[in-house]
């Protein structure tokens, strides 16, 4: 393990957070927020400093192989939420807790501790946002994105770091590449923020609104979430950009500069797209059989499983009281999730159609057995070496789903709370049922049970391998 070369690129990954921490200390200037003033510019100087020193390291050449690309992103995100935490500690949150409300920004997941939102201050709720935005696209995606001279180095880190089975390469230059994502998001991002500020949103709202929505996150400065605008066009507004961020952002930049017909051509967008639109349609119908009318049906169903399944986790409604299909129905859409390359969480779709298709093929297969029928998905076969890595991570996210929600039980937590709690922060969607339901929060849970939520947010942004390989002797090995 070359050590130097994985804390070296984790200095220049603490110096940037450092840097971007003085965004919320330019919005508790302006709030003239005095306290905030001082956490974020020590926070900020202290973050620097430290990573300053590590980056030292990288004076003696970037040279690594797979085993330090894993190490460098598993061992990065961590460090960066540990450091991302010193804001909440210093406004007297506990420790775990603060790392809880880190990690659940950073990783998207938007679970949260917090009880009364709206009595925090404006610049920690920016902040809280921030890490949401800058979780979603990745931030060792922006580190390569910005740091010069990380070479082949810096492909074995997109690769590690960016989320479905094959990752996509708008360039052959990793740099260019990763600049281009980011110049998609950032364009995207300032679309949703004028939208919304023409939707009669404060721009404090609408920034804060914005960067969770486009990192699939779901923060909101408002405790009762997008339900406290009561606004149908916010609604539409933010429904409309979660779909977006869903979707593969390399096929959003090749649709709008490239080819028109990328997007609406791609198979697994097509899946997205058909997934959400049953999911929403049988959702609004059971919810006019409760007595709703259909205009609000269709206005909450189709708000609630967008949420869910980009993993966004932004409440219209307290879905925690719906009846048990709709709840069953949102409950199975927090392990789907968006596409590969977008900023959703969960298995992605194309590793859940590549499963249905493989199971397809296997039942076929029982009844015609010296037949050979490839699996096939947008008109490519997909090799045997990709299939067996999807029913590997599958496999692994299942049975880190099942180890957690043992625990949580074990802790004397309700069952149903047990198991969306593990499936949430698993999937990073945030909001699940029981006491941990969108009008809840995680407050309540025992240390222990938090700390193994910590673990599964990590697990689950990292797209599973990335995390648990840490944990396997071999790893370690010279």
């Amino acid at each position: 393990m070359n050590y130097k070369s994985v804390f070296g690129v984790i200095g220049e990954l603490l110096i940037m957070l450092g840097v971007l921490m003085l965004l919320p200390l330019g919005v508790a200037i302006y709030y003239r927020e005095h306290e905030s003033v001082t956490i974020f510019g020590v926070t900020a100087i202290f973050t620097c400093l430290v990573g300053a020193l590590l980056s030292v390291a990288l004076r003696h050449g970037i040279e690594f192989r797979r085993r330090e690309s894993f190490a460098i992103v598993a061992l990065g995100w961590l460090i960066v939420t540990i450091f991302g935490a010193l804001p909440y500690i210093l406004f007297n949150l506990q420790p775990v807790d603060a790392i809880f409300e880190s990690m659940a920004g950073f990783t998207t997941t938007g679970s949260t501790i917090l009880t009364d939102i709206e009595s925090h201050t404006r610049s920690l709720l920016f902040w809280r946002s921030l890490t949401q935005w800058l979780g979603g696209m990745g931030i060792i995606v922006l580190v390569l994105a910005i740091a010069p001279g990380l070479g082949i180095a810096g492909r074995q880190l997109f690769t590690a770091e960016t989320p479905g089975p094959v990752s996509d390469k708008l360039t052959p230059h990793l740099k260019e590449t990763a600049k281009i994502l980011w110049i998609a998001y950032v364009s995207l991002s300032i679309v949703e923020m004028v939208a919304l500020k023409l939707a009669g949103l404060p721009l404090y709202d609408a920034v804060t609104t914005t960067f969770s929505t486009m990192a699939t996150g779901g923060f909101s400065p408002r405790a009762d979430s997008i339900m406290a605008y009561q606004s149908p066009i916010v609604e539409v507004i933010v429904l409309v950009f979660m779909f977006i961020a869903g979707a593969n952002f390399a096929l959003h930049y090749k649709t709008l500069l490239m080819d028109r017909t990328s997007l609406f051509r791609d198979r697994e967008f097509q899946v997205y797209t058909l997934l959400l639109a049953c999911a929403s349609l049988l959702i609004s119908l059971h919810l006019t059989s409760t007595g709703l009318s259909l205009t609000d049906s269709m206005r909450l169903g189709s708000f609630q499983t967008v949420s869910i399944m980009t993993t966004t986790g932004f409440a219209t409604a307290d879905f925690n009281q719906w009846g048990d299909l709709s709840r069953t129905i949102l409950f199975m859409l927090m392990f789907v999730g968006g596409c590969a390359g977008s900023t959703g969480g969960g298995m992605k779709v194309v590793r859940v159609s590549l499963a249905f298709k493989h199971g397809s093929r296997e039942l076929f297969r029982a009844i015609h057995p010296h037949v050979v029928k490839p699996v096939r998905f947008g008109g490519k076969v997909i090799s045997g070496e990709i299939l067996y890595s999807v029913f590997a991570f599958i496999t692994l996210y299942i049975f880190v789903f099942v180890i957690s929600t043992i625990i949580l039980s074990s802790l004397g937590i309700d069952f149903i709370s047990s198991l969306s709690a593990s499936a949430t922060t698993l999937g990073n969607v945030g909001p699940g049922f029981g006491i941990v339901g969108p009008m809840s929060n995680y407050g309540s849970l025992p240390i222990i049970g938090k700390i193994v939520l910590i673990l599964n947010m990590w697990i689950g942004r990292l797209e599973v391998i990335t995390v648990l390989v840490l944990f396997t002797p071999e790893f370690w090995k010279r």
